[in-house]
Order: C-alpha cells, then sequence, then structure tokens
C-alpha cells in the first residue's frame, strides 16, 4: 500500500524538504523528472572517484533496496557499484513512494517481512550507523486503520497472521471509528466506483462494520533521504555509486554473467550483477536473457497520487492515522504541512494501465479526480481543489503483486524485482535476504533445488527465499493490488 507518491515518486508530495532535489511534488502540466538534472556523479562519502574496471558485483538500480543490498554485500566485505540512471539515490519509483510502513499483508510470509522491516525502521539510525550530512529520515508511527469489508474477509486471515506473529491489533467497532476519526462517514458505498457511475456517492446501504487498527505502522515522510542514508551507510563500507548512468548491455560467457556495458560505453566487469531496477526490471531481464526462465514475469504500471489539503478543523499530520479503505478503494496517509495523500488499491472498476517505463505521460487524468471524490465520500468536509497537485509514476508489478526475490537461469545474475507498491518497508530485510542468497548461491548452494533460508535480525523466524521464487506459481491468497 503505497509506494508510488513522490516514489512510485520521490518523496510522499508535501512541501519539499530541504534534502530534497526541488519541485518533486507537482501540479497539472510538469512532470517530477524534469524538476532537476545534473550531471554525471560518482560518489563515495560524497566525492568524486574514479570507477574501477571490475567490481565484485553490480547493481542495477539505486532506489532503497538496490541501496539496501549494496550496504549488506558491503558489509559482508564486496566490492559493489551501483549504477542508476537517474541524477540520484532514491529519485525514481523509491523518491514517489508513499513510504507506508504496515504489517497487514495477504500472506503470512508478507506479514512476517514487513514486522521484521517495522523494526529496522523503529531502530533506523542504528541500523545506518554512519552520520548523513542530510540528516536521517524519520518514521512517523501513525498506526493504520483498515476499514472491514467482504473482499478482505473483515480481516479476519490477516489478524490470524497478526496472532501468529504476535503483532499487535485492536478491532474497533464504528463507533470507536467515529471517535477516532470524528470527520468519517461511515455508510457503506461499496463497491468502488468512477464518478461516470451514476450510482457514484450514493450510499448501498448500511455502515461500515468497523476497522481494526494495526499499531505497528506509519510512514517515512522523505523516502528519498531515507535512501541517501543507506547510500551513505554503504560508502562508509567501501560501496561505489554512480547516476547519470545506464546499462544497456549485460555480458555473457559460458553460461554466466561478466559484467555490464554502460551508455556511456564503458564496460565493467563483476561476476555478479543484481537487478533491482524498479519499473525497468523486465527490460534488464531482457537484456541478461533470462525471461524464459521465469513463470512470473514484471510490468510497468501507471499510477497517480494526489495530494490535497486535510479537512479544515483537523490537524491530521498530528493526529491522523495512515488509513486503508476498500469501500472506496483508496488508501491515505498524513502529509507535511497538513495535508493527504490519496492513492488507489486498483479496485476492479480503474483500468490498469500499463506503460513503456521510457515513454509514459506524467500527466493528471481523471484518476486523480476519482481519487479524491472517492475519499470525499468518506470525508466529506474534504474540499476537492481545483488545482490538481500531487505524483504521476510507476510500479514496478509482478504478475501477482509479490515480489520475486531470487536467482536467474544465468549464473551470477540475481533479481530483486517487482517491489513497487508495497515493499518500500520490507527494503532493509530485502536487502539482507538477497545478499543472504548471493553468498549461498555463489558459493555453490543450489537454491532451486533447496531454497535458501534468511534468519532474521528482529524476530525468532526465518523466510524461506523460495517463496519468492521466479518459478512459483502465481499465488492466489495475493489481493493482486497495491496491498500485496
Amino acid at each position: 500500500m503505497g509506494e508510488v507518491f513522490r516514489g512510485g515518486l520521490d518523496r510522499a508530495p508535501g512541501a519539499a524538504a530541504a534534502s530534497e532535489p526541488p519541485a518533486l511534488v507537482r501540479s497539472r502540466g510538469r512532470g517530477y523528472h524534469d524538476a532537476w538534472r545534473g550531471s554525471q556523479t560518482r560518489s563515495v562519502i560524497g566525492r568524486p572517484q574514479q570507477m574501477r574496471e571490475d567490481y565484485d558485483a553490480i547493481i542495477v538500480g539505486a532506489g532503497i533496496i538496490g541501496a539496501c543490498t549494496a550496504y549488506e554485500l558491503a558489509k559482508r566485505g564486496w566490492r559493489t557499484l551501483n549504477v542508476e540512471r537517474l541524477p540520484a539515490a532514491g529519485y525514481g519509483s523509491t523518491g514517489a513512494s508513499c513510504a507506508i510502513i504496515r504489517t497487514h499483508y495477504s500472506t503470512l510470509d508478507g506479514c512476517t517481512m514487513a514486522y521484521e522491516g517495522f523494526h529496522y525502521w523503529t531502530g533506523w539510525a542504528e541500523y545506518i550507523g554512519v552520520d548523513d550530512e542530510r540528516g536521517l529520515a524519520r518514521f512517523r508511527r501513525t498506526g493504520c486503520l483498515v476499514i472491514k469489508t467482504e473482499r478482505n474477509a473483515n480481516l479476519v486471515p490477516i489478524c490470524h497472521h497478526m496472532d501468529a506473529l504476535g503483532i499487535p491489533w485492536h478491532d474497533l467497532t464504528p463507533a470507536q471509528v467515529k471517535e477516532r476519526l470524528p470527520y468519517y462517514d461511515l455508510r457503506r458505498f461499496g463497491p468502488p466506483k468512477t464518478p461516470r457511475d451514476p450510482d457514484f456517492a450514493r450510499p448501498s446501504g448500511g455502515d461500515i462494520g468497523g476497522a481494526v487498527l494495526f499499531p505497528c505502522a506509519g510512514y517515512v515522510s522523505d523516502p528519498q533521504l531515507a535512501t541517501h542514508n543507506v547510500q551513505r551507510a554503504a560508502e562508509g563500507r567501501g560501496a561505489e555509486f554512480v547516476f547519470n548512468e545506464e546499462v544497456v548491455d549485460i555480458a555473457r560467457r559460458a553460461g554466466r554473467v561478466r559484467g555490464v556495458t554502460l551508455r556511456s560505453g564503458r564496460r565493467v566487469e563483476a561476476a555478479v550483477v543484481v537487478n533491482v531496477s524498479g519499473p525497468h526490471s523486465f527490460k534488464i531481464n531482457r537484456l541478461a536473457g533470462v525471461e524464459d526462465g521465469m513463470n512470473i514475469g514484471t510490468r510497468a504500471l501507471r499510477q497517480e497520487v494526489a495530494h490535497v489539503p486535510a479537512p479544515a478543523g483537523y490537524d491530521l499530520e498530528r493526529d491522523g492515522l495512515v488509513t486503508s479503505d476498500g469501500d472506496i478503494g483508496c488508501y491515505c496517509r498524513p502529509e507535511l504541512g497538513n495535508h493527504i495523500l490519496i492513492g488507489s488499491e486498483d479496485p476492479e472498476c480503474d483500468e490498469r494501465e500499463w506503460v513503456d517505463p521510457d515513454d509514459f505521460s506524467t500527466e493528471f487524468t481523471e484518476q486523480w479526480t476519482t481519487q479524491v471524490m472517492r475519499v470525499a465520500q468518506r470525508i466529506p468536509s474534504l474540499g476537492v481543489p481545483r488545482r490538481e497537485k500531487g505524483v504521476v509514476a510507476l510500479y514496478d508489478v509482478s504478475d501477482d503483486w509479490i515480489p520475486i526475490y531470487d536467482k536467474s537461469d544465468l549464473d551470477g545474475f540475481y533479481m530483486a524485482v517487482g517491489t513497487s507498491g508495497n515493499q518500500f518497508k520490507n527494503a532493509p530485510v530485502a536487502g539482507a535476504m538477497m545478499a543472504r542468497l548471493i553468498e549461498a548461491c555463489e558459493g555453490g548452494h543450489d537454491h532451486d533445488a533447496d531454497p535458501v533460508t534468511y534468519s532474521l535480525r528482529y524476530l525468532d523466524a526465518s523466510v524461506d527465499i523460495g517463496f519468492y521464487s521466479r518459478r512459483r506459481a502465481i499465488n492466489e491468497q495475493s489481493s493482486f493490488s497495491v496491498l500485496g
């Protein structure tokens, strides 16, 4: 839920923080990529450095998961290089993310990863372990309130997952929901509709059946800063990053990856290449020739997130919650300056726009208005601004909306893909898990025959990395939406 806000988008739309490139939150007519241009930089603790000719691992992408993968490998002594086509770490889908931290997923494995990730965010300074000249990103713990619907089985299965993992949750009656959110209209409006439907905004009968409050939840108001924090941590261990550079070829020989060729013509050798390129993941997999060995693919999905003022008389930046409301098909979170970010939960009535990540419109469409008007059903005092603000960006979506953390049929080529929309919160776990997988496979372990497990740092549990296999069947337990 929520990774395409200034992170499908850069940071969630809001007043631009000093640590970010300016004007990433935009209004109609200007794409967020237009806001900042710069020359190619190579950085180690902020100093230009000459790129080597070879590394132990090249990581394609410098979003939050790519940076965390570099950090975890660097901690193990690997010489890593992140190649990023954009001007800075976390500038693409990560930066556009709403950066929501939550623990509820449709699968037990998803909940396990998310709860482990929650502990990293509450101990962010300890995880980073170095000073960042821009300061550290802040996790704002608000809790997440999820409306009960027939579609989510009134959250009974998810609460069973919570109990199995010891994750707290609180059942709320409609009256308790109203007490927490007095500006809410509790009537049912579902199933979600578009404003073109004659029954849009017409109550469908009765009130909602209550909600569940998950207290181990909130958001990071600046996902790009969080990524910069990890970049600095990785650089402190010897990792290197190159920006405004693009991988155009992946060298292969005798069934093994050998390195990459960059747009500038530079060839860089490595025995390991990791695809963490977000919405471009399918293109990088194609360069590596590994798509035929995958049962699960990825595609780029265009998304819009609206940035609107909070209803008058309420300080949602101080008192607001992250909310997920399947009855109207939207999620929301507070944003700096007493605003709200509004994203779609991908209901059936919304057309999904699969695009070429190098050629898509950054203009707002009627989808922006649809999302705001849906939330205005629940919050009647919410105004619909005349000027559209927010972000248009991309998700990197797998066929079942569950990520792929795996090796490939090409020895030495790994992938952490299909992650946009719901994996920002899991980035530190994903990075550590990818490092564990890479070391095991490079040490001769046959992950396809005997899946590698990863022992979690905070929870007394292990993750079967095979759950995220490229060869898995479609997981029918998935929500097949941004909810994961």
